[in-house]
């Protein structure tokens, strides 16, 4: 029998970990939230969502993987037969945001190369729509495929599948001990400049300036449960198959603990630096910090490009590093994203790693192609909204509700990672998933489903951002569903016989 990859060293996982949920969501989602909710006071929830919901949910992650050493798919399987679905449910999410992710990382590609001579020019957003992606096609028609998409989406992949191959210690963890150090090294360099520009500290200002008025809004802590639900890479597979690898002995609760807070303290500094640049470039055209302020896409490819127009001096190559931390943060999530089918499919089919990687990793690469066209933003922008709300948010809730309360399996964790941790788990932890965690979770997902619903057959008038009904059934909830149907038709097919067996001798040493 195989025996299963694991981690070089404890660092090996952490950076791996940590580079999972260090992704793209920390440098352009985070800010935007963070100032529209609250500024400064919207730290209170945030810190309260880490420890009542992110980490909470992270050891039980790390728990679950680490003491059934399986895939998703396989640590669902051997908690309970019947519930092997969520785990392929949740390896399909993993699945689609795979497709579009990669394309995102090309866009941060080649504009790290447009900076050195700022081939965006004056008019960035024009720029960005017109002549870069040349979005001229309506929602749902792709037209002809955009080069300037394509070789950077190739090159991605290359390097992606690259990585995989190689496995898990030769290949993830080497990269993450090359990126994560990298990136960390580039956006401080980045942070720094950002701060000596002419207006930085009315950004920052702007930035931490608390509205305590606003914590009383229920809106306000969905938007903290919802930043670090997204932001910490948990409920898509990631974390239990990367908690597969680890040694028996390894202190589950400490880990969890420094992931946790190294994301948390990334998007702080992304914060700091993204404000510091917004608050120059608010001085430069004379307007306030809140008119320039902006998330996304819009952010990261139209906004910076503005702000590096205008620095005093180096444009080209703080761009670069721009672009290049963008770069760096996504190929660190996009390679924990495609480890989790990779993993199930070993699991399950007993298939070879290499097969495993050119199979899951070029199917996905192959359906990237579609982003990679004329009206490739308008599928990317669907599959993600309704993936991400429908997809991670809804699998976060079942897999909650189902261990905490269906199969009643907080204890048994709980025990499992006290015999490793150093932090031992105590009624916090009880509470946490079994109370706040389901609670909130329900809220949000009770408001999303009450929202699109109401715009598709209720009082409020055009679906998400007004794409034609169409669109939105077979690029969005298709999409969403989709991810569901055919995580339970993976659950039904039968495992390989070493697969199986390996399976319930595991399970009895579980019991």
């Amino acid at each position: 029998m195989e025996t299963r990859s694991q981690w070089g060293t404890r660092a090996g996982f952490i950076l791996a970990a940590v580079g999972s949920a260090v992704g793209l969501g920390n440098i352009w989602r985070f800010p935007a939230t963070a100032f529209e909710n609250g500024g400064g006071a919207f730290f209170i929830p945030y810190l309260f969502a880490l420890l009542t919901a992110g980490i909470p949910i992270l050891i039980m992650e790390f728990t679950m993987g680490h003491k059934y050493r399986g895939s998703a798919p396989l640590t669902f399987k051997k908690m309970n037969k019947k519930t092997e679905f969520i785990g392929w449910w949740a390896v399909l999410v993993a699945f689609v945001i795979s497709t579009y992710y990669s394309v995102i990382i090309a866009w941060a590609m080649s504009y790290s190369v447009f900076s050195f001579n700022l081939n965006w020019g004056s008019d960035t957003e024009a720029f960005l729509f017109n002549d870069y992606l040349n979005l001229t096609v309506e929602p749902g028609q792709t037209g002809g495929f955009e080069l300037g998409v394509l070789i950077p989406l190739l090159l991605v992949w290359a390097v992606v599948l690259g990585v995989l191959f190689k496995g898990v210690k030769k290949g993830i963890e080497v990269a993450n001990r090359i990126f994560i150090p990298a990136l960390v090294i580039v956006f401080l360099i980045i942070v720094i400049r950002a701060l000596t520009l002419p207006g930085a500290i009315d950004g920052l200002e702007a930035f931490f300036a608390p509205d305590f008025s606003q914590i009383l809004s229920p809106d306000v802590w969905v938007a903290a449960y919802g930043q670090i639900f997204f932001s910490l890479s948990i409920a898509f597979a990631i974390m239990i198959t990367y908690s597969s690898y680890l040694p028996k002995k390894s202190d589950i609760t400490n880990n969890a603990f420094i992931v946790g807070f190294g994301n948390s303290s990334f998007e702080l500094l992304a914060g700091i630096g993204v404000f510091a640049a917004l608050g120059f470039m608010a001085g430069q055209v004379g307007v306030g910090v809140d008119e320039v302020v902006a998330g996304g896409v819009g952010l990261a490819f139209v906004v910076f490009p503005e702000i590096i127009n205008q620095f005093p001096g180096l444009n080209g190559l703080f761009g670069f590093l721009f672009f290049a931390s963008l770069v760096l943060a996504g190929l660190s999530s996009l390679i924990s994203i495609c480890e989790t089918y990779i993993a199930g499919l070993v699991d399950k089919f007993k298939i070879s790693r290499t097969k495993a990687v050119a199979l899951g990793g070029g199917l996905s690469a192959l359906i990237s192609l579609l982003f990679a066209t004329q009206g490739g933003l308008f599928f990317l922008d669907a599959a993600d909204y309704f993936i991400n709300q429908f997809g991670v948010a809804f699998v976060g809730l079942v897999e909650v509700v189902l261990i905490a309360w269906v199969l009643r399996k907080v204890n048994d964790l709980k025990s499992h990672a006290n015999g490793l941790s150093d932090i031992r788990l105590g009624s916090w932890w009880t509470i946490s998933l079994a109370g706040i965690t389901p609670l909130v979770l329900g809220y949000m997902m009770f408001g999303l489903f009450k929202q699109n619903l109401l715009r598709e057959f209720g009082t409020d008038t055009g679906n998400y951002e007004n794409y034609s009904n169409a669109f939105i059934l077979w690029g969005g909830w298709a999409v969403a569903i989709g991810a569901l149907v055919i995580g339970i038709l993976m659950s039904m097919t039968k495992w390989k016989a070493s697969s199986a067996e390996e399976q319930e001798t595991l399970s009895k040493e579980a019991k």
